[in-house]
């Protein structure tokens, strides 16, 4: 290490990271933030002989803190950025022939190892700031792993972490040493502002900087979830000050293009104080000149995936206490700070220790393209720190079917390798080459420029159509027009690369749609499962092709439009509100999207007519473009089928049930609960889960609600029990009980147990509870009057014959005298007349 080099606490065990990567191929370095480990290791590990010319890639989450640590580098080494030190962000590339330490972000990473397996050049991988739990990080590294067990012994792999417990990663990387840097911060005192009730957090963090900037010395980096928020606290704070106060403020946001980020963590001038307003992306790997107080509302925005209803939402939630640490840390990292939280310390001490790795909430469509592309078919093969879920796999794989990226058998496709070199989603990707093949890549990089970035206009309504109107005439802002040119080229590279320009199948030129309907076709090519229909009737609600619903509000441009194609919308599972749209063409839909129209027969239940009806029908996904009556003999089955389906959304309660089925169910019920395992479940829910399997079959012919009369509900239970079962359920739970005058009486089977309702005077002379189940269960026995009201309730007969029946026999003789009560109920003969026996 140079001796010019500053002197940080990681430089303590940077011989211990040498030794490890020297001695294997694997370590975990775990250091806590401000120890100096995203600039000193790479720097460390340039004169190591293993290296032998070759590159050091160093993965970093966010582009800013990419670009910020190679400067840092370079500046190290007396360089500038691009010589030794370089980086390569989405858009921008700063490497040369020279560099041997190259910054990447997380997508770049991923397609270095995509395009290149044996990864030419590169000695080794840095995973840095590894704790976050990106879902590309976590790809990365179960790439790298499975390159260097397969191609690359020789590859150095370094996980570098500041919260995240290293034994289980050491363990996924084959037991490698761990290293502890135990850090070096200065003390940060936390202090606790709890806004007041139902405060809104903008005001609580202007208050709290005014506090901070009146009673602390030095600048503030104040955390909040968005960038909604920066801007009213910024426009708030810019209310509250006054040139004379000398305070710069300065937004910091994932959103800003790279010069106006590079001028928020620059030093303030000599004289002047500085607040930055920052999202997490100021959490990690970057030092803030000055910052000596933080400001943490505690609140963080997430993507959060519905697998319900296929959507992505931003949702905001309260931060976990790993990454509550992590800010705080920014105050301790140049002198002692303070951190004012504006939570309470209790509610802090409830907040979970980390947050959900990514992998377990995120859309994994674009991993499961990656996973495609890499020839995985078994996800569960590469080695995760934790397996993305089976369920959703499948699900992303029935998108990118759709979208014509994998085959049946889950191939990735010839389309499927153009999307995947596109640096944007897989939805957007293939509407960009279906865009390109259709002369349309202008409007289609447009498009993908707008959909990958914060709505621009978004109470201009939700036709997507003005907002491509407004980049064409430059109104759009700077960033997003250099999003769409950057994604220009790189999609006619890449269809230059992959031959996808000159049409589909036949190498004729595809026919172009019509101009009205070009947007709104783009957008179907992205959204296949968002093409809308309008409802019949005044309100602008739509049929998805997905299943699911949308509307739009009455007053939006769009309201009157038969057809649309819906880029967003909200979580609502059934009718979510549109927010983003273009409208497009029954004719157009048809020609363009030809090869997903099925046709055939469907008998269906009619639930406006209670009946099954067939027709012929032209579909697009749960959309009907065409349909006429079927006059042809529809299969047995077909009709048994739909019939089926018309009873589960009726429910049970359309069947003719009766005293004798409604009895056997529960006799059947009851040994269900048991023996759960050995008789059928007759629950609503058991019943309508396998009506295919007990009422199908006695549904031959019946096709209106009102046929169902002619069921046979009875007979049907029956068949869910083999005959061994048919056998004993007459001794097991028998329908009747014969008491000793000799009267068969039915059993009540309730759902607390089965009962017996019985007149007292038939039970004289009994000493035994009926039992059933084998002796297992007691009957309780109502026992009643002679005007059939409850007189007792017991399951020990003996018992109350012996205590009770004496107070029963006082309070019932004066008022049914011709009735039997004898002294000794044991020794008394039964009987069902009213006067006693022998009178």
């Amino acid at each position: 290490m140079r001796s010019d080099f500053p002197s940080l606490p990681i430089n303590a065990v940077l011989a211990d990271v040498k030794a490890a990567l020297d001695g294997g191929t694997n370590a975990v370095l775990q250091a806590p933030p401000g120890a100096g480990k995203t600039t000193m290791v790479p720097l460390a590990l340039l004169g190591e002989n293993w290296l032998a010319g070759r590159k050091i890639v160093m993965l970093e989450p966010r582009r800013l803190a990419a670009r910020a640590s190679a400067r840092r580098m370079a500046q190290l080494l007396g360089e500038k950025v691009g010589e030794t030190v370089g980086y390569r962000v989405r858009f921008e590339n700063r490497v040369s022939a020279q560099t041997r330490i190259e910054v990447v972000t997380e997508g770049i990473l991923v397609r270095q190892i995509q395009d290149d397996p044996e990864l030419t050049g590169i000695a080794a991988l840095i995973f840095d700031e590894f704790h976050e739990r990106s879902l590309d990080a976590d790809l990365g590294l179960a790439l790298a792993l499975e390159s260097q067990a397969a191609l690359r012994d020789d590859l150095r792999l370094l996980v570098m972490s500041a919260t995240l417990d290293g034994e289980p990663i050491a363990g996924l990387m084959g037991n490698c040493p761990v290293i502890t840097s135990e850090g070096r911060a200065y003390p940060v005192e936390t202090t606790y502002m709890p806004p007041k009730p139902q405060e809104r957090i903008e005001p609580a963090m202007v208050a709290a900087i005014r506090d901070a900037l009146a009673n602390q010395k030095g600048s503030i980096l104040a955390f909040l979830p968005g960038q909604g928020e920066i801007t009213r606290v910024e426009g708030l704070l810019k209310s509250a000050l006054s040139a004379e106060d000398r305070v710069i403020i300065a937004p910091l946001y994932g959103a800003m293009d790279a010069k106006a980020q590079d001028l928020a963590i620059q030093p303030a001038p000599d004289g002047f104080r500085k607040v930055v307003l920052a999202t997490a992306i100021a959490e990690t790997s970057l030092t803030i000149d000055g910052i000596r107080v933080v400001v943490d509302c505690g609140l963080q925005r997430l993507p959060r995936f519905d697998p319900a209803s296929g959507m992505t939402r931003l949702v905001t939630v309260k931060s976990s206490q790993a990454s509550a640490e992590q800010r705080r840390g920014r105050a301790g990292r140049l002198e002692p700070g303070i951190c004012y939280r504006l939570w309470g310390e209790a509610e802090h001490r409830a907040r979970p220790q980390f947050s959900a790795p990514e992998i377990a909430e995120a859309d994994l469509a674009p991993l499961t393209l990656e996973l495609a592309r890499w020839g995985v078919a078994d996800v569960t093969s590469l080695p995760w720190l934790d397996v993305p879920d089976a369920a959703k796999i499948d699900q992303a794989r029935d998108v990118l079917r759709r979208l014509e990226a994998l085959d049946d058998a889950g191939r990735i496709t010839a389309m499927g390798q153009a999307m995947a070199s596109l640096p944007v989603h897989p939805r957007l990707a293939h509407m960009m080459v279906r865009g390109q093949e259709l002369g349309l890549a202008d409007a289609a990089c447009a498009l993908a420029a707008l959909l990958s970035d914060r709505d621009f206009m978004r109470n201009a309504g939700a036709d997507l159509r003005q907002r491509l109107e407004a980049m064409e005439r430059g109104r759009a802002p700077g960033m997003m027009m250099e999003a769409k040119r950057q994604l220009s080229r790189r999609l006619a590279q890449a269809a230059k690369e992959l031959a996808f320009g000159g049409g589909r199948g036949n190498g004729d030129q595809p026919k172009q749609p019509d101009f009205a309907d070009q947007a709104g076709l783009l957008v179907a090519f992205a959204y296949p499962d968002r093409i809308g229909e309008r409802r019949r009737g005044g309100e602008a609600r739509y049929r998805l092709s997905g299943g699911r619903g949308g509307v739009l509000p009455r007053e939006d441009r769009l309201a009157n439009e038969q057809w649309l194609a819906v880029a967003e919308l909200d979580g609502q599972s059934r009718e979510a509100k549109i927010y983003l749209a273009a409208p497009l063409s029954q004719a157009t839909l048809e020609e363009f999207f030809a090869s997903q129209i099925t046709t055939g027969t469907e008998v269906f239940w009619d639930t406006q007519n209670d009946m099954v009806v067939a027709r012929f029908q032209r579909r697009i996904g749960a959309l009907v473009l065409e349909e006429k009556p079927v006059h042809d003999a529809v299969a047995p089955d077909k009709l048994a089928q739909a019939m089926t389906d018309g009873i589960r959304k009726m429910g049970l309660s359309c069947l003719p049930w009766d005293k004798e089925s409604e009895h056997l169910r529960a006799r059947l019920a009851f040994l269900h609960g048991q023996e759960p395992e050995t008789w059928p479940d007759m629950s609503d829910a058991g019943l309508l889960d396998h009506l295919e399997d007990w009422l199908m079959p006695y549904l031959s012919g019946i096709v209106r609600k009102t046929q169902l009369r002619q069921v046979n509900l009875s007979e049907a239970l029956v068949s869910t029990i083999d005959w061994n079962q048919q056998q004993q359920i007459a001794k097991l739970a028998p329908s009747h009980w014969t008491v000793p005058t000799g009267s068969h009486i039915r059993i009540d089977y309730r759902p607390e147990g089965p009962a017996l309702p019985v007149r007292l005077q038939e039970m004289f002379g009994a000493t035994e509870t009926p039992k059933i189940a084998n002796g297992k269960v007691a009957v309780t026995l109502h026992l009643l009057s002679p005007a059939q009201r409850p007189l007792q309730v017991t399951s020990d007969l003996v018992g109350f014959w012996q205590g009770s029946y004496a107070q029963v026999k006082a309070e019932m003789k004066g008022r049914y005298p011709k009735h039997y009560w004898p002294d000794d109920p044991l020794q008394a003969e039964p009987t069902r007349r009213v006067k006693r026996p022998n009178h």
